[in-house]
């Protein structure tokens, strides 16, 4: 497993890197980073397997699941014989979803947009509106939520601490807190949550809302709308929530 590398479109971080990583290793799961499977033999009912680091060697298990991610299918298309655009081995298309044909136009996970089912939805439907509603608009792809389906939930929304102070510098400001979720005092203890908030300190703007925990995605898609409206940390700070809950913590971070 090649933890090295990002995953692709979630834009993840160190903290909730980290606090994954305890959560998994918590629950029994062993994490080998930046280690290739070098091959995999059968031993009697299990599998064995070469890992390319010295430590571990070689690891038995039951099952192998290998994942490698998305790429668009292209084959068949005959593109080239419509002069279709292909960069990287996707379609390039223009905001409208317009390819360098004028009259060819391509949608979902063949561009170079989020391979996500709603995104490839609302990109059809501006399509559509565009081109055959006589109401021309464009989807706004920065504040798209996103998850990882771990045990435990991790899910994001807009700038990680780093990009932030990549595009705005020291003006940055983060807000964080990692607790033990009251629900959890007594059923699961060693159960951790982590939320944040990234804001521009010029303008008091929240750039982007960050969470490890239960129900993160529908927490965090939550906030994507009020952060797409231009929610300030102001905002949240004047908000009640509602007690005892997660969520409620987001209002009170200093």
């Amino acid at each position: 497993m090649e933890c090295s590398q990002p995953f692709l479109y979630v834009r993840i971080y160190e903290d909730i890197r980290t606090t994954v990583t305890e959560g998994l290793t918590k629950q029994g799961i062993r994490i080998v980073c930046n280690t290739n499977i070098e091959k995999i033999e059968r031993n009697q009912n299990c599998l064995k397997l070469i890992l390319s680091t010295k430590d571990p060697k070689n690891m038995t298990v039951e099952t192998v699941i290998f994942v490698t991610g998305r790429v668009p299918n292209l084959s068949g298309l005959n593109l080239e014989n419509a002069n279709i655009e292909v960069n990287q081995g996707v379609i390039v298309v223009d905001e409208y979803s317009r390819t360098n044909q004028s009259n060819i136009f391509a949608v979902g996970d063949c561009t170079h947009r989020p391979h996500w089912t709603p995104v490839a939805i609302a990109t059809g439907r501006a399509f559509a509106d565009t081109e055959f509603g006589n109401k021309p608009h464009t989807v706004n792809y920065d504040f798209i939520p996103s998850v990882v389906s771990s045990l435990p939930e991790a899910a994001t929304v807009g700038l990680t601490e780093a990009q932030a102070h990549e595009n705005l510098g020291e003006s940055v400001r983060c807000y964080c807190k990692r607790f033990q979720p009251l629900f959890n005092s007594m059923a699961d203890p060693d159960q951790k949550t982590l939320l944040k908030l990234v804001v521009d300190g010029t303008s008091d703007r929240v750039l982007g809302a960050h969470m490890v925990g239960e129900y993160s995605a529908e927490i965090i898609q939550m906030i994507a709308l009020a952060i797409h409206a231009g929610v300030t940390k102001k905002d949240f700070d004047a908000t009640i929530g509602i007690h005892p809950t997660v969520a409620e913590e987001f209002f009170s971070l200093r």
